[in-house]
């Protein structure tokens, strides 16, 4: 599941501003000096305007109060939604036709779409479950990721396996599957399951923070990067 091509186009479109905003006021790239010129730039040039944004969200309330680029109060509200943001580990369990399933903290389930590429085609089906690091950002009602994605390449035993299947299980039961970060369009409750996977969770983050982000995902949009760099 994707965004629709316009919507797709907007996203980049919105995020590409802010990024360009934060790059101007801290002056990252102090010889970029039109925001054309600025989407044209590598992803690895990007990442600290990107990395800002999610350390300091603030930046975000600054850049819709000042409306640098004359964005119309529509927008304005898509940018000001993502202070709503989501950071962390997840698990990808599965692809489905509403969404791909992403167990985060605390055994909450997300149905998130891609945005110009299917997740099925950024991780394949057969490489599930995938612990990854992302952002999650509501747009037009929907759960995004902000563009990239690190993955890690650990092998999952059948313990947490069953644990994530059991979360995910419980929460389609209960009908407790969080498909929007904006619960003003579609009001959504999260339950805790009774088998929590925190336990593992904690686990593989110490293992984790040995690790040097030594394997990277692709998508058509935003190349990704090792998961240092994204942290």
């Amino acid at each position: 599941m994707t965004l629709p091509p316009n919507e797709a186009k907007l996203f980049f479109e919105l995020m590409w501003k802010l990024q360009y905003y934060v790059n101007q006021k801290h002056g990252f790239h102090k010889n970029i000096s039109s925001l054309d010129e600025y989407a044209n730039l590598e992803t690895k040039k990007k990442l600290k305007a990107r990395d800002e944004i999610w350390k300091t969200p603030e930046l975000i309330e600054a850049y819709t109060q000042e409306n640098p680029d004359a964005l119309p109060a529509e927008e304005l509200e898509i940018i000001s939604k993502w202070k709503r943001f989501i950071k962390g580990s997840f698990h990808i369990l599965r692809h489905l036709k509403k969404g791909s399933i992403f167990v985060g903290k605390d055994d909450q389930i997300y149905a998130v779409h891609g945005i110009q590429d299917p997740l099925d085609e950024v991780i394949p089906s057969y490489a599930l479950p995938r612990m990854v690091e992302a952002i999650l950002l509501p747009f037009k009602g929907k759960i995004i990721y902000d563009g990239l994605l690190a993955g890690y390449n650990i092998h999952f035993g059948g313990g947490i396996r069953s644990n994530l299947n059991h979360a995910y299980a419980v929460a389609k039961q209960k009908n407790r599957i969080i498909t929007t970060l904006e619960p003003e369009l579609a009001p959504s409750t999260i339950i805790k399951p009774g088998k929590s996977i925190t336990p593992q969770l904690k686990e593989l983050s110490d293992i984790l923070a040995k690790l040097k982000g030594n394997n990277t995902l692709q998508n058509s949009a935003l190349a990704l990067v090792p998961a240092p760099a994204l942290i």
